[in-house]
């Protein structure tokens, strides 16, 4: 699907009028944007939530440039190894033309908008496609009350780059501009939402084709320690990438061991190009959306997955999963067994069958 040129100006323009595509109840409102995206090839968003510091130099301590609001976005230059901040180990910075950015704090993100579809693809269940969306983040409205807590919780709703959502829907606004219809076939309470067409990009049944299907003994090793995942065909490394496992401490800073990654030999139990997630209790759980290329392996709900709400791949990050980068997840989720067709995009596994996880603690 070839790339329509639009300024970023205008998309976020187009963003804005979608609310005029639908009839939204009293209690929804739409956020006016009014910031301009940076005009560059590679970009960063500020993924923390909060407010974070630009520095003069890669270093904590060093004098702040300014502060970034949440969701902001950055050029990105290039990433450079500075000091650390107290009490953690990474020592990544992102180097913008301004200043320093705490390279765990930014997702790597680019603006490839998209051509919007004349008509959806046919599916054995009526129309629809997977898509990703391809801009650092597009606002949704919601078609009715939202019942996940995220929509509760958040007062402009917005999807980010690289994840992925069912489309399963189209409408035209008033100015003109296709807007897509959004589903989560898996793991949703019911939520549906529209966004501006030109944010998503088709995912094609070409892309999600088996890696090596053919290959004998294969296997993922998920190494604790180093905090890498290693993918094999009998004793040969095919694969390697740095991810995210269980944090060893809390909030508060006290260790735990309820986030700890299962150790062990797993078998996967079901696979799923998009899903939505949710676990733990208010305050210190989780409830996300869209999120990709996920393989879960053990009973409580650990996966491997796509991550972007933080960048800290190499350092012990999630509530018990494999957080990978969208890249990493998406190769080992075609790479491992067993396949998922792009129709329905999910599969449960009954048995042995899957390619078996596992994970060490050296």
């Amino acid at each position: 699907m070839s790339n329509k040129k639009i300024s970023r100006r205008k998309f976020l323009q187009y963003s804005l009028l979608s609310a005029g595509a639908i009839s939204l109840r009293p209690q929804l409102s739409w956020f006016q944007m009014t910031d301009e995206w940076p005009d560059a090839e590679r970009l960063g968003r500020n993924c923390t939530g909060g407010m974070i510091n630009m520095r003069v130099r890669p270093n904590a301590e060093s004098e702040s440039v300014k502060s970034l609001y949440e969701d902001a976005i950055v050029v990105w230059l290039r990433e450079v190894v500075g000091e650390a901040p107290a009490g953690v180990y990474n020592k990544r910075w992102v180097e913008t033309p301004e200043g320093y950015l705490y390279l765990p704090n930014i997702q790597p993100v680019f603006y490839q908008p998209n051509k919007p579809l004349e008509s959806l693809p046919a599916t054995p269940e009526g129309a629809g496609m997977w898509a990703e969306v391809t801009v650092p983040y597009v606002d949704i409205v919601l078609d009715k009350a939202p019942c996940s807590y995220w929509l509760q919780s958040v007062q402009y709703p917005r999807l980010y780059y690289s994840q992925v959502m069912w489309v399963d829907g189209m409408d035209t606004n008033s100015q003109g501009q296709v807007m897509y219809r959004l589903n989560e076939r898996y793991g949703n309470c019911g939520d549906i939402y529209w966004a501006a067409a030109e944010a998503f990009r088709p995912i094609t049944t070409e892309e999600i084709l088996p890696i090596n299907p053919e290959a004998e003994n294969k296997r993922i090793v998920v190494d604790l320690s180093h905090q890498s995942l290693s993918c094999y065909e009998d004793r040969r490394e095919v694969y390697f990438c740095r991810v995210s496992t269980g944090a060893k401490f809390d909030y508060l800073g006290n260790p735990v061991d309820k986030w700890s990654t299962p150790v062990g030999e797993h078998l996967p139990w079901r696979k799923s190009i998009s899903t939505h997630m949710a676990g733990g209790s208010t305050g210190v759980g989780y409830d996300t959306a869209g999120i990709g290329w996920s393989t879960l392996f053990d009973p409580d709900g650990a996966a491997i997955h796509s991550t972007f709400w933080h960048n800290d791949f190499g350092m012990p990050r999630s509530h018990g999963c494999v957080n990978a980068r969208p890249e990493d997840a998406k190769w080992i989720f075609r790479w491992a067994l067993p396949t998922v067709e792009y129709f329905p995009g999910d599969v449960n596994i009954i048995g042995p069958g899957g390619t078996v996880v596992d994970v060490k603690e050296v």
